[in-house]
C-alpha cells in the first residue's frame, strides 16, 4: 500500500529542439532587411559584435555577389567588380527588422584570381584565415563553388583552416553555384561529390537564373542565425508533497 506522504517525484522535461522552424518567405523577407554597416581592409578595422555573423567566401567569379544579391532580393547590395578579384575590403550588412540588427553577413573578396599581383593574393590569403580562425562572432561560413570547377586548392586550403571551428559548431555550407549550367544528371553527380568533400557541412545547389535554391539557402542561414537556446535540466526532481490522509 502506498503511503499517502510519499513525495511524487515530477521529472524536468526534456530540452526543447534547437532547430526552430520558418518559412521561405519569413526568411527571405528577414534577408531583405540588409543594409551596409561598414567595410574594412583590415581585421582591426571591423567592430566587435556579439551578434551571429555570417561569412560568405569564394574564389572570384565564383557567382558570390550574385548568390547575396539574390538571397537578399537587392541587386546591388553586393559589389562585383569588373575585375574580379579586386575588391579587397570585408563588407558588413546588417540583417534585422524594425531597426534591429540580429544578425550580420560578412562579404569576404573573392581569391584566386590570376591578375592579382602575388603579394595581394598573399596578404589577403593571410587576412582571410585570420578573420576565419578569430572571428568571435562567426557562427556560419558559406564556401561559393562552381560545381562545373570543382573545389579548387585554395578551397581545400580554407576547408583546412575552418575544420577546427567547424568540428567546435560552426556552422558551414558550400553553395554550388550555377546549377543551371549543368544537366540533371550532372547536378545530381556534383551535390554527391560535394556532400562527400565537405566535411559534414551542408552542400545545395543554387541557381539565380533558374531561381534554384534559394528559399532552401535563405530558411538554413536564418535557423543558423536565431538558434533556439536549449531549457536547462532541473539539477535535482522537485518532490511534491501530498497532503495527509485523513485520519478515521
Amino acid at each position: 500500500m502506498t503511503n499517502s506522504n510519499t513525495p511524487d517525484i515530477q521529472k524536468a522535461a526534456p530540452a526543447p529542439t534547437t532547430t526552430p522552424t520558418v518559412s521561405a518567405n519569413t526568411a527571405l523577407g528577414w534577408l531583405h532587411t540588409a543594409k551596409f554597416l561598414t567595410t574594412a581592409p583590415q581585421l582591426h578595422f571591423l567592430p566587435p559584435l556579439v551578434v551571429p555573423e555570417i561569412a560568405f567566401v569564394g574564389r572570384s567569379n565564383a557567382g558570390k555577389s550574385t548568390c547575396i544579391n539574390t538571397l537578399t532580393q537587392q541587386k546591388q547590395l553586393a559589389f562585383a567588380s569588373k575585375k574580379p578579384g579586386r575588391t579587397q575590403h570585408i563588407n558588413l550588412f546588417s540583417l534585422g527588422k524594425q531597426g534591429v540588427t540580429d544578425a550580420v553577413l560578412a562579404d569576404l573578396p573573392g581569391y584566386g584570381y590570376a591578375a592579382v599581383p602575388k603579394q595581394d593574393k598573399i596578404r589577403w590569403q593571410q587576412v582571410m584565415a585570420n578573420y576565419l580562425v578569430t572571428r568571435e562572432n562567426l557562427k556560419a561560413i558559406v564556401l561559393m563553388c562552381d560545381p562545373r570547377h570543382g573545389l579548387t586548392e585554395l578551397d581545400e586550403i580554407l576547408l583546412d583552416v575552418v575544420r577546427p571551428r567547424v568540428e567546435e559548431g560552426l556552422k558551414f555550407l558550400v553553395v554550388l553555384t550555377k546549377a543551371d549550367k549543368l544537366t540533371r544528371a550532372e547536378q545530381n553527380k556534383a551535390l554527391s561529390i560535394m556532400k562527400l568533400q565537405a566535411g559534414g557541412g551542408e552542400v545545395r545547389l543554387f541557381s539565380a537564373t533558374k531561381r534554384q535554391g534559394i528559399d532552401e539557402v535563405a530558411m538554413l542561414l536564418w535557423q543558423w542565425a536565431h538558434p533556439v537556446e536549449p531549457v536547462q535540466p532541473v539539477d535535482a526532481p522537485v518532490a511534491v508533497l501530498a497532503p495527509p490522509a485523513p485520519e478515521s
